[in-house]
């Protein structure tokens, strides 16, 4: 019952235990009491233990005509008032941190920001160039009004990111191009965004020993050795030939002008330094390689809240075509085989990885759902019908069309034939498994996406029409 709170467990292992003189009784009757009447399923930590203890011994000795005077009244008004710890993994009390947050504004980060906010006593501060996706968080007045911080600033060139980074105890970096459409298109700003804006980040950390969560991408494992074999060989069934693992799985990746693959190139390499800073320089570190997280606030829709002229990732992608009565467009046939877990899921492990620091540093997670694999062209179907049921739209009669890569990407694309999580380190070290299906994970985004976008895409398609 690691969760239960001090309260109610001493409650229900006889508080009449103590004493029923009218003194209080002595701090070694308390202690044996405790310490008998706790189950063994219970982790009563040494804090804690202390904290009742001598909040019960400093209490002034006062006759309450409910208890007669004999002690049970002074326990329970102490214990009334205190909130039950929170206890990580290890049944240790979960101290508050101060924690710096970069791109707390995106996807990802605005979700996290809510968990810390809502469910913790964490500090947050948030940096970023946008607050769209926070600006729930960080009206006045609410309880953790004084939790959170917005900090307006580009981490490419501000020097105010230093002073940060130092007043914290944690940094999580989030910051990063990662839409694929970018990859091909601006394949500079996406190496110097995802490696030499890093740096200054994984540096500071390094320079006031600051513990840093840093956020790379599943597609550092390029390539799977399957994806080499010729078409229809057996061992491509084989999961030693495309299940992908941390600690064994190469890199693989295309050919140089395959541009494509500059993302992950960098993400590679940053990934290297801070593992180097880890073992060279004593950094206390964790990589997360996310695989395709999906929710809510998950990227953008071109025309509305985003370019027009921009392609966002595949769940906003489709997202977009739905609402527009497009038929989704499957990119060399929607063959690629891929894993999507639900927001909430993923952010749960994220923070065990915030609160049981002995478990998660020097690690790299895989953080995905293996058990919600499906093809592309799968994810189209089931997105089609999942949002015909939510916008009580009839099924289109044609819900996909096939097109190659260098219509819509352009020159440079390349891609990985499948992305599957080995979730072994995971599950070990933080005693964590994802819970949402597929089906109920894309029921709630799309739903989400209906109710938040289908009006404006229609009014921009409108504006289209007349212009």
């Amino acid at each position: 019952m690691p969760n239960e709170s001090i309260e109610n467990h001493l409650r229900n292992s006889n508080v009449n235990a103590f004493s029923a003189s009218r003194r209080l009784p002595s701090r070694r009757s308390i202690e044996n009491r405790l310490l008998h009447s706790v189950v063994p399923s219970f982790t009563f930590t040494a804090l804690a233990f202390r904290t009742v203890l001598e909040a019960f011994q400093s209490a002034p000795v006062t006759h309450s005509p409910c208890h007669s005077g004999n002690g049970e009244g002074e326990l329970g008004s102490i214990l009334a008032g205190m909130a039950a710890p929170r206890l990580n993994l290890d049944g240790e009390v979960i101290k508050p941190l101060k924690i710096c947050m970069i791109g707390a504004g995106g996807f990802i980060g605005s979700h996290l920001c809510e968990k810390l906010m809502f469910e913790t006593d964490h500090s947050v501060l948030a940096v970023d160039i946008y607050s769209d996706k926070i600006n729930h968080l960080l009206q006045p007045g609410q309880k953790w009004s004084d939790r959170i911080e917005f900090h307006k600033l580009n981490i490419k060139n501000d020097s105010r990111l230093e002073g940060l980074v130092k007043v914290s105890d944690l940094v999580i970096n989030l910051a990063a191009i990662c839409t694929p459409a970018d990859y091909n298109t601006r394949p500079l700003d996406t190496i110097y965004s995802n490696f030499v804006d890093a740096l200054p980040v994984v540096q500071y950390c390094r320079e006031n020993k600051i513990r840093l969560i840093h956020f790379s991408t599943c597609e550092v494992y390029g390539k799977t050795i399957g994806s080499f074999l010729p078409p229809g060989h057996p061992l491509k069934q084989d999961p030693a030939f495309y299940m992908l693992k941390e600690d064994e799985t190469p890199c693989i990746f295309g050919s140089i002008d395959k541009q494509r693959w500059s993302y992950a190139c960098a993400k590679q390499l940053i990934e290297r330094l801070v593992y180097a800073e880890g073992a060279e320089n004593g950094l206390e570190f964790s990589i997360v390689r996310p695989f395709n997280w999906i929710g809510p606030r998950m990227d953008f829709i071109p025309g509305v809240d985003g370019p027009q002229d921009s392609v966002p990732r595949v769940l906003a992608c489709f997202s977009n075509n739905l609402m527009k009565g497009e038929p989704l467009k499957l990119v060399e046939g929607g063959k690629s085989q891929r894993t999507f877990i639900y927001i909430k899921d993923a952010i749960d492990v994220v923070q065990r990885m915030i609160e049981n620091p002995s478990r998660a540093n020097g690690q790299i997670f895989n953080v995905g759902n293996p058990y919600n694999e499906v093809t592309v062209r799968e994810l189209a179907e089931l997105m089609t019908d999942v949002y015909c049921k939510v916008s009580g739209q009839k099924r289109p009669e044609q819900a996909t069309i096939d097109v190659t890569g260098m219509e819509f990407y352009g020159p440079g694309y390349d891609d990985s034939d499948k992305r599957i999580p080995d979730m072994t380190i995971v599950k070990k070290q933080l005693e964590w498994e994802p819970k949402t299906s597929l089906y109920d994970l894309m029921e709630s985004t799309l739903t989400y996406q209906h109710a938040t976008y289908a009006e404006a895409v229609k009014r921009s398609m409108s504006k289209t029409t007349v212009n």
